[in-house]
């Protein structure tokens, strides 16, 4: 790769991860997807971070998506095809389940794998000047089952049907509207509707971030919730038995603020 592909930064418990190819709309080839999924993995285990923030460099782009310049090389058939699958699965499983809080601060371009990476983070909050869409079949290609599982929980079916059989672009306010986006801000408050919210997320109890991020796959995984595992029943009930229910219930009573450890 021509430089580091991301620039990732943490402060304050803070995790910054930022797509750092402007020249390209923050597009990312075979090895950047790789090297995502190493750098989100590392973060995961960081005990120090409390919420990580996506964004993309240049004022332009979150993020194109894949580099359709790296096809030729990294996924010209079927074959090729499955093996970056690895590596773009395996990156946006990984932000899925990274055990705090994610945000996708979207600004400007947001299409195709960028938009299906922004899916994968908890909370997407847009400028009015973004762009959506995931125009895959003008390549004349498919998205995944993951994906597709992602954005039908996120819009519903027959947004999904819209946004992928159209293949348009779109813009903030429709994405706002469909439920693809969580909120749309103008694009001079965007960094401090974001820093906002994540100075509101950070002194939160760690393990209810983590446990409620469990408990919310479980039950988009089983709606019906039957059959659920000893330890699935379990974890609503689970941090009664931890130091930081122990730390926030005497916090509350002595009205301070609570200082939370995660155990």
């Amino acid at each position: 790769m021509e430089h580091n592909p991301f620039d990732i930064k943490i402060k304050d418990r803070i995790a910054t991860v930022i797509f750092n190819r402007p020249e390209k709309h923050n597009a990312i080839n075979y090895e950047g997807w790789l090297k995502l999924l190493e750098e989100v993995k590392t973060l995961s285990q960081n005990k120090n971070v409390r919420a990580v923030v996506f964004s993309g460099s240049g004022g332009k782009s979150f993020s194109a998506g894949a580099d359709i310049k790296d096809f030729e090389e990294n996924r010209k058939d079927s074959h090729t095809a499955m093996t970056y699958s690895e590596a773009f699965d395996g990156a946006l499983d990984a932000i899925e389940s990274m055990p705090f809080p994610t945000i996708s601060k979207i600004n400007g371009i947001c299409v195709g794998g960028g938009c299906e990476l922004a899916m994968a983070t908890d909370i997407r909050i847009a400028s009015n000047e973004s762009q959506f869409g995931i125009p895959v079949a003008k390549l004349g290609i498919l998205i995944g089952y993951r994906e597709m599982k992602r954005l039908i929980n996120l819009v519903g079916s027959g947004n999904a049907s819209y946004i992928l059989l159209s293949g348009r672009i779109f813009g903030a306010s429709e994405a706002l509207q469909m439920g693809l986006v969580n909120q749309v801000v103008s694009e001079k408050e965007l960094d401090t509707v974001v820093s906002d919210l994540v100075s509101e997320i950070v002194p939160l109890a760690p393990l209810s971030q983590e446990r409620h991020k469990k408990i919310l796959s479980s039950t988009i995984k089983n709606p019906s919730l039957t059959n659920l595992t000893k330890e699935e029943a379990f974890l609503p009930f689970s941090n009664f038995d931890s130091d930081d229910f122990k730390e926030g219930q005497l916090a509350f009573v002595k009205h301070k603020t609570p200082d939370f450890k995660g155990h």
